[in-house]
């Protein structure tokens, strides 16, 4: 193992080697913007996914609790990357490698068929387990007041105004579900007509409606016809709470300050506009 692996630590590539001795990188898929290395090696004819976290990563550890405690539904029909080993403490987990061709960017993007079946997904990995939080709301306007006082390009008048609303939130009880917290094309797979996901490294127990916010900002929005064909798969429609209006505003804030922070432009644009299509609906 040479290529590919230079940003692990030692702890991490000893551990790597006891589980996958003489194993090959084939190719890296790390995202560049947060510290997770994500390689794609063979080892004993098998392919798998490597991902190492570094010092100040959250992610591993939580696609580490995400594999442990609800994937079981999707990884049993296929529709997930099993795991193979695990150290939280090492920030490093190793899966089976998921066939399939991302869905953004491809011809499955724009098909009904593929968000039908996101849908069904979805229900499944929502209708697992639920628990009520009195204190959700409350922290999750906490950090979105934290994200407005950092640095960021949103106008002096719309924090203002974003800071003004936030406060004037209630602050109910909230039902909690196991949450993907990336749930987008980005993360499907799409291979001989079935979609598969990936990346689990925001998962966490969060009201339902969550994983909703990234589509509704993106994929709904070009094509109400996708939007039809998810909920068919779902089953249901979670965001028909006014606590929705509250997570797209949350949303929206923390798209345009983390893009900003990474130095993702276009995101930030994205989250930019976002603010606007909330504060216009409000």
């Amino acid at each position: 193992m040479a290529s590919g692996l230079a940003s692990l630590s030692a702890r991490q590539l000893a551990l790597l080697g006891r589980w996958l001795p003489g194993a090959k990188v084939e190719r890296d898929h790390s995202w560049g913007l947060v510290q997770t290395t994500v390689l794609e090696m063979t080892h004993a004819g098998s392919r798998f996914i490597v991902k190492a976290g570094g010092d100040d990563d959250h992610h591993v550890e939580r696609e580490l609790r995400a594999h442990l405690n609800w994937l079981s539904p999707w990884t049993r029909l296929g529709r997930a990357p099993t795991l193979e080993h695990g150290d939280a403490a090492a920030k490093l987990l190793v899966t089976r490698y998921l066939p399939g061709e991302l869905v953004l960017g491809s011809e499955h993007a724009n098909v009904p068929g593929t968000f039908r079946q996101a849908g069904e997904l979805l229900a499944l990995l929502h209708a697992q387990t639920r628990t009520v939080d009195d204190d959700y709301e409350k922290r999750e306007n906490g950090k979105s007041l934290t994200w407005l006082g950092e640095a960021h390009r949103i106008a002096s008048s719309t924090v203002d105004r974003l800071r003004a609303e936030i406060t004037s939130w209630p602050t109910p009880a909230a039902l909690l579900v196991p949450t993907h917290g990336d749930w987008q094309p980005r993360n499907w797979l799409a291979h001989n007509g079935t979609v598969g996901i990936i990346d689990f490294s925001r998962a966490a127990m969060r009201p339902a409606y969550t994983d909703f916010t990234r589509l509704s900002a993106l994929d709904f929005r070009r094509d109400p016809g996708l939007e039809s064909a998810f909920l068919d798969g779902y089953g249901a429609d979670p965001r028909q709470t006014p606590a929705w209006h509250r997570s797209r505003v949350r949303e929206a804030i923390a798209t345009a300050a983390w893009a900003y922070r990474v130095g993702d432009e276009p995101f930030e644009a994205h989250g930019h506009r976002m603010i606007a299509d909330v504060l216009a609906s409000s």
